[in-house]
């Protein structure tokens, strides 16, 4: 059995409510209970903080044990070098997600500390981007 952790960065707690045209109207904990319907056979743990440090520990403590990371770091994606840095010191990989197409939005937004240390990066799918790196895990 599979062992994936989904880790969650800052606002993405409000999904559901939080700007439905671009993150849409369903939040992450019903979202969530999908994907574990679809993905019964693979072990989905979740994590989510708004606090920078406690989303560099939940890499560092899934890292060794698991046998991927779905990171939405939301927008600690374009600010944080404690996080990239994270990645990198585990063995675990990790798929950066993002709900929307971060390149259709705010310069700022075009800009990821972390790509470069992820396998790969899936953006602008919505919620399925979730699914899509999910798919990523188990193709390998």
């Amino acid at each position: 059995m599979k062992k994936i952790v989904i880790i969650n960065g800052p606002n993405l707690n409000l999904l559901g409510r939080r700007e439905p045209s671009v993150y849409g109207d369903t939040s992450f904990t019903d979202y969530l209970e999908r994907l574990k319907e679809r993905y019964a056979d693979c072990e989905i743990a979740y994590f989510q903080s708004n606090v920078e440090g406690e989303l560099v520990d939940m890499i560092q403590k899934t890292g060794f044990d698991s046998d991927g990371i779905i990171l939405n770091a939301g927008a600690y994606t374009h600010t944080s070098i404690a996080i990239r840095d994270a990645i990198k010191a585990v063995e675990t990989p990790v798929v950066e997600v993002h709900i929307s197409n971060v390149h259709q939005r705010e310069e700022f937004r075009h800009v990821s500390m972390i790509s470069a240390v992820c396998r790969g990066v899936v953006l602008g799918f919505g919620l399925d981007s979730y699914r899509l790196a999910m798919e990523s895990f188990l193709q390998r």
